[in-house]
């Protein structure tokens, strides 16, 4: 069975469900659209008799990240709190859905992109994949439980430096300070599915018991830092610095951030 909804694409394979990004013009760059199919489909998917998910892209990369356009809305103040919820509610519902669930990057996966790709409880990346949590580029933070999913995997120093300083990884650095957990060269859909077919060889019951358990343990504070970066995201989105980021980015120049902390806080 295979349920397209435009941007989104979810393919039932028996104990396997398959959801695709399908924005390949734009990158997989995630908009409101995209959000909001992503939710219906992880509804389907968490009601479903899966056993296992593999969220990828279609096209040249996983995901760009939040579509530019979106941040160029003059209206952007009044979507906000309808993008960060979706973007929330994505996050909540990938990561606690009982399925074991693989995030496939290739080409590129970047802001808000890696955020969802993290989680996933396992991410297989091709080798000459680019990784990047790069909010800093356009004087904003990670959102979509960024700041929670790269501690988990790093350790909140780690996460720090990670997150401030915003370079793009190659994927085969990424593995190495725990980002992803395995690279591979060639075919990466034959990669998946071979590691889908070990993990369909496993005791389902058992694997999901263990991630239920993990996911407990730790609900409490994803939703908290979601909350947190809601709140903080707000104020960066209306900050001179964020502004300053789109249109260097646009102009494809380095970007002259100057704006002080005693500014925002009296907007």
């Amino acid at each position: 069975m295979t349920v397209n909804l435009k941007v989104v694409e979810l393919e039932m394979k028996e104990r396997v469900a398959i959801l695709s990004l399908n924005r390949p013009e734009s990158l997989n760059a995630l908009n409101i659209e995209v959000l909001q199919q992503l939710v219906q489909c992880l509804k389907e998917v968490e009601e479903s008799q899966a056993d296992i998910v593999v969220l990828q892209g279609k096209g040249n990369v996983f995901s760009a990240g939040g579509d530019i356009k979106m941040m160029l809305d003059p209206n952007r103040a009044n979507s906000f709190r309808k993008v960060m919820d979706l973007i929330n509610e994505v996050t909540l519902r990938l990561y606690t859905l009982p399925q074991l669930t693989i995030s496939a990057i290739h080409g590129a996966a970047a802001g808000l992109g890696l955020s969802i790709a993290l989680a996933s409880d396992y991410i297989i990346a091709q080798k000459d994949a680019k990784i990047a949590m790069n909010f800093i580029g356009i004087g904003l933070i990670p959102d979509g439980g960024g700041h929670f999913l790269l501690a988990k995997r790093l350790g909140n120093h780690r996460a720090k430096q990670l997150i401030w300083r915003g370079e793009t990884l190659s994927a085969e650095k990424a593995y190495k300070i725990g980002i992803i957990d395995e690279i591979k060269e060639g075919d990466l859909a034959k990669h998946v599915e071979d590691y889908v077919s070990y993990w369909l060889k496993k005791p389902a019951l058992a694997l999901k018991e263990t991630k239920r358990i993990f996911v407990e343990t730790s609900i409490e504070e994803l939703k908290t830092v979601l909350q947190l970066e809601k709140r903080s995201q707000f104020s960066m989105s209306q900050s001179d610095d964020h502004q300053e980021g789109i249109e260097a980015f646009l102009a494809k120049r380095l970007p002259v951030f100057n704006q002080r902390s005693k500014d925002i806080s009296e907007n």
